[in-house]
């Protein structure tokens, strides 16, 4: 094993629980790896570091590509440290589908924030997992935790299903939009709105200003008609600038106030809860599809009936039933 990435998990969990930064990063560096022997160390590493997990506020960020994601975080995480408090930033970049490379530009784009003593800023390849949200982004939002940060923001590609991947991660799901763009009712057909717990229409400054209140009166227009008038929490619609700061302590009062509106309702233990639950299934699912695709026959077996179901020759149940069939040996 290369000890230089995977040192005992004991002193690693030490240095980590200490607040270290460099154990941190070797720590995600480890949960990041397809090794089999790494993801050994790393799942003995997480069982170590759960009981000191679960106090921070976990925040889902997203938005179409321009509207500021990179310096809205920047402009938020830097006032949050401001205040005291430990932000960590998991930020997704996509992931080359031919190389599988990835941009990881985050830290370039978020310099200010990367080098405050207060912030750790983490770039990771999607590496083709589902919506662009890398395997191991939950993994890496607990050993943050761990390590004391208090806010973990996890911004999104903000293409196809990352958006209801991270969702499912978070406490909160902020929603950033653009002022003037004319996409008010195509962000509800997509359902972007709908997963939101807070929008907040950025850019709201010099000659946007108008625009961005226009649009935060459409937006909340369509929440009225979307939100459950049962729920403990009712969407809001805020403006911000990241360019001037406008707007930012009002959205954290807001999350905050949303945080108390769900612990109130006894529904945040509860969500999270779920979200764990549901992260196993998905686990499980995964983990079982791969042991299908290695066994000989139940992927040859697959791949006869994928053909047989795309003609219409045979019924979806009963090929699931062939393929499990040829997994068993029956």
């Amino acid at each position: 094993m290369n000890t230089d990435l995977a040192p005992p998990i004991a002193a690693l969990a030490e240095r980590l629980l200490a607040g270290e930064r460099a154990a941190l990063a070797r720590a995600i560096t480890l949960i990041e790896s397809s090794r089999a022997d790494h993801q050994a160390d790393a799942q003995a590493l997480l069982r170590r570091l759960l009981p000191h997990t679960g106090q921070a506020e976990r925040i889902g960020i997203t938005g179409v590509p321009g509207v500021g994601k990179s310096s809205f975080i920047e402009a938020l995480g830097t006032m949050l440290t401001g205040q005291g408090h430990q932000v960590a930033v998991l930020a997704v970049d996509p992931s080359s589908s031919r190389s599988g490379g990835s941009i990881l530009g985050d830290k370039t784009r978020m310099a200010r924030l990367a080098a405050d003593p207060r912030a750790f800023v983490r770039p990771s390849p999607s590496s083709g997992a589902l919506g662009g949200v890398a395997r191991a982004t939950r993994e890496s939002g607990l050993l943050c935790e761990a390590a004391g940060y208090d806010i973990i923001l996890v911004e999104t590609v903000g293409v196809g299903q990352s958006e209801t991947a991270v969702a499912d991660m978070v406490d909160l799901f902020l929603v950033l939009m653009l002022p003037g763009a004319g996409d008010e009712l195509q962000g509800i057909k997509k359902g972007l709105v709908e997963l939101a717990d807070l929008i907040a229409v950025n850019k709201a400054d010099g000659e946007q200003m108008l625009a961005a209140e226009q649009a935060r009166r459409h937006y909340r227009n369509a929440l009225r008609i979307i939100a459950p008038e049962a729920a403990p929490w009712r969407p809001d619609v805020l403006t911000v600038s990241a360019l001037t700061g406008q707007g930012l302590a009002e959205l954290w009062a807001t999350v905050l106030r949303f945080r108390e509106a769900m612990e109130a309702a006894g529904q945040r233990q509860a969500k999270r809860q779920a979200q764990q639950v549901r992260w196993m299934d998905s686990l499980l699912q995964d983990r079982l599809l791969g042991r299908l695709a290695r066994h000989r026959e139940a992927a040859a077996e697959l791949a006869a009936c994928r053909r047989e179901v795309a003609a219409g020759q045979e019924t979806p149940l009963r090929a699931v039933e062939r393929v499990l069939g040829a997994f068993q040996g029956g």
